[in-house]
């Protein structure tokens, strides 16, 4: 339900409330994709005291490559997670609402640039926003969950019409078509919509049309909390114990958040969606189709997706977050691949979703695998050796051997040795170059940082190492 933004900020938020030694005793992550790797990480990342219980699913190349749970599904009880464990999905449930829409408009029963007029004619501007226009997130409607907590609205029911009467039928944020400004406002609308048309509830609608198809078994619309197939939500404040903590009342994510599923059921779906078997390809390109605003400025979001090229591929990806939950859908449709994550504590994910997608990212590149240690450890060994004026040569190729000097060596150690030894190493870009793998490493010192960039043959010898100022 909060905005890919929001997210983002919990992410960081739950990777800063990191506690003394239990990030210290986790295992690296790899440098490169490996199942087992990946496997032991999130297990030993689940074991810790400020952690309650993650569901994953990572598909490569069509298949699914690991699906399993960890940690709990509830504290009091410390019931394990399991596959089957459900989890509210939050806004990963917008890319099925836009879905709704464009399958109804395949059957000529609306249109995506139908005018909200058409609907519901007295909300604000009616004629002039469109059905795309909400899915986009540029209506102008403003957006009735901004905040990361539920706030005491939130804990009363609404009706929908109500909801939308409130908050689209004021004053706008913006003329419409003109900005990108994340709102679950416009995906309530679109339900509302799905419903009007349909004859039938939204919640009917996706299970007749996409879950049941898809044999998405453990996938439903709106689940009373105290179900027993669905994991307990929890939430910490300021790095406190996870506590146990209730969802918003009735009529508050509808459209926008309200699906609860498992990892395995959305790869179910993000196979479907990618291979065609969800949406004819024109209706495909549109969901899929990043916006351009008024004035030119492309939006890199689609309906219910965000649309980025990463590393040379295009991610088709959505956060959600709702009282207790988070989750994270990416597919990489070129590949077939996807990273699926789902979570039972507010901001429990940390960084591991975008961390693992970069694995298989880069598993799917052409970026040659390198024998010997990561890169990381590599350039801090040869960055401390020119510091010290003495390097070990072996480890250079014939042609840099010749262009490294003893006269650079020597200049090297004179600029190099007052920064120290580096705090952190980061490898901030990789890719191919000339059948090499090619790295820029960030430094970090107390004085500032640097960048070394990297060349290395897939034997290990290193071709070219540069540092500069950043």
């Amino acid at each position: 339900m909060k905005s890919p933004l929001a997210c983002c900020h919990l992410l960081v938020m739950g990777l800063v409330a990191i506690q003394g030694r239990a990030a210290d005793s986790l295992p690296k992550l790899p440098d490169r994709f490996d199942v087992k790797a990946i496997d032991a990480f999130l297990s030993a990342h689940c074991r810790r005291p400020d952690r309650v219980g993650l569901s994953v699913a990572i598909v490569s190349n069509g298949q699914v490559v690991l699906a399993k749970g960890y940690g709990k599904r509830a504290l009091p009880d410390g019931r394990a997670v399991e596959t089957n464990t459900l989890f509210a999905i939050g806004s990963v449930s917008k890319q099925f609402t836009s879905a709704a829409i464009l399958l109804l408009a395949e059957e000529g029963r609306l249109s995506a640039h139908d005018p909200v007029a058409k609907y519901y004619p007295n909300l604000t501007r009616a004629n002039e926003i469109t059905l795309l226009d909400l899915m986009n997130h540029v209506s102008g409607y403003p957006d009735y969950y901004p905040l990361d907590f539920v706030d005491r609205r939130m804990m009363t029911p609404i009706a929908e019409d109500e909801l939308l009467r409130q908050y689209a039928g004021g004053k706008l944020d913006f003329e419409p078509g003109t900005k990108w400004s994340y709102s679950n406002t416009g995906y309530i609308l679109l339900g509302r919509v799905v419903e009007k048309v349909s004859g039938e509830s939204l919640g009917a609608f996706l299970t007749r049309r996409i879950f049941e198809p898809l044999r998405m078994s453990r996938t439903f619309y709106e689940l009373d909390a105290a179900d027993a197939r669905l994991a307990a939500g929890h939430a910490r404040f300021a790095l406190g114990d996870p506590a146990a903590i209730g969802p918003e009342a009735g009529g508050w994510l509808r459209g926008a958040g309200g699906i609860y599923s498992t990892p395995g059921d959305l790869a179910k779906w993000d196979l479907a969606l990618i291979e065609g078997r969800v949406l004819k390809p024109d209706s495909y390109a549109l969901m899929t189709m990043p916006r351009q605003l008024a004035g030119g400025r492309i939006a890199e979001y689609g309906c219910g997706l965000s649309v980025k090229i990463q590393n040379g591929r295009q991610v088709l990806s959505h956060n959600g977050a709702v009282s207790g939950f988070n989750a994270y859908n990416a597919i990489v449709p070129s590949t077939r691949s996807a990273v699926i994550m789902t979570c039972n504590l507010e901001g429990g994910m940390g960084s591991l979703p975008g961390q693992i997608l970069s694995l298989l990212l880069k598993e799917q590149s052409n970026v040659p695998i390198i024998a010997g240690p990561p890169a990381a450890e590599v350039v801090k060994a040869a960055f401390t050796q020119l510091q010290k004026g003495k390097v070990n040569r072996r480890q250079f190729s014939d042609e840099f051997n010749h262009y490294l000097a003893d006269e650079k060596i020597t200049g090297a150690a004179k600029r190099l040795k007052p920064y120290g030894s580096p705090k952190k190493a980061e490898v901030i870009n990789s890719y191919e170059r000339g059948g090499m793998e090619v790295t820029t490493t960030r430094l970090t010192f107390a004085t500032g940082d640097l960048l070394v960039l990297l060349y290395r043959r897939p034997n290990g010898k290193i071709e070219q190492f540069f540092v500069s100022k950043e």
